[in-house]
């Protein structure tokens, strides 16, 4: 998988998502080939589509974009 294809991914399916969703929901759900996400691609999909990372419960960060942060 092309970061472009997991960028893309990504996107559409927090778009979809106002709440956002957790790494494992996301790797679950879009059935993505990592085990942990990639910290160079997730700086890049912070600067380029603002995904924005928040604690979530336990050890979790919950992933939503900024244009769907209420908050």
């Amino acid at each position: 998988m092309t970061y472009a294809e997991f960028r893309t991914h990504i996107q559409r399916h927090l778009e979809k998502q106002s709440r956002g969703a957790t790494w494992q929901e996301l790797r679950d759900t879009l059935k993505l080939p990592y085990e942990r996400p990639c910290p160079e691609w997730t700086r890049r999909l912070e600067e380029e589509i603002g995904l924005v990372r928040r604690k979530g419960h336990g050890r979790s960060l919950h992933w939503t974009l900024a244009s769907f942060n209420h908050s």
